[in-house]
C-alpha cells in the first residue's frame, strides 16, 4: 500500500534509523500494518551480539513508533511536523528477532486528542509475537 519512496515523503528517519520498509494495510485513525525485513547487515548486529545476533529491543520498540507516525500522518497530522515519544509503557518483550525474520508491526489506535496519540503495537515473526507495548506521542512542528 505505501512503498519506501512514500515513507521517506512521511517520515524524516534514514539509513541506519529508517525501520520501516512497507506499509501494507491502513485505516486513517484506526489501524495501520508496516513491514522491516530484519537482514544481518543491519549495523546494530555487529555489537548485538557477536556471534549470536538479536535486535535490540528499543529498535522494535522504534520500528513500531515509525509505522505509528506514518499512521498519525495518513490520518491528517501535517506533513511538516514530527511525532515525538512521551511515554512507552507495558512494553514486553516475548521472543528473539533475528536476521532473516520478517518484523510485521501493527499498530492500532487507542486515543486521540489534539495533538496526543496512544497507541498499541504488536511485532509479530511467524504469526508469533516477538514484541508489544502501549506508547503515547505528539506530533509538533520540528523545531521545538
Amino acid at each position: 500500500m505505501m512503498d519506501i519512496k512514500e515513507i521517506q515523503k512521511l517520515l524524516p528517519h534514514r539509513y541506519p534509523f529508517l525501520l520501516v520498509d512497507r506499509i501494507i494495510e491502513m485505516e486513517p485513525s484506526i489501524k495501520a500494518v508496516g513491514i522491516k525485513n530484519v537482514t544481518v547487515n543491519e549495523g546494530f548486529f555487529q555489537g548485538h551480539f557477536p556471534g549470536h545476533p538479536i535486535m535490540p529491543g528499543v529498535l522494535i520498540i522504534e520500528a513500531m513508533a515509525q509505522v505509528a507516525g506514518i499512521l498519525a500522518f495518513c490520518s491528517g497530522a501535517s506533513e511538516g511536523n514530527s511525532v515525538y515519544f512521551m511515554s512507552i509503557e507495558k512494553a514486553k518483550f516475548r521472543k528473539p528477532v533475528v536476521p532473516g525474520d520478517q518484523l510485521r508491526l501493527e499498530i492500532k489506535v487507542l486515543q486521540q486528542r489534539g495533538n496526543v496519540w496512544k497507541f498499541s503495537g504488536s511485532a509479530i515473526v511467524e504469526e508469533k509475537v516477538a514484541a508489544e507495548a502501549e506508547f503515547t506521542a505528539m506530533v509538533t512542528d520540528r523545531e521545538i
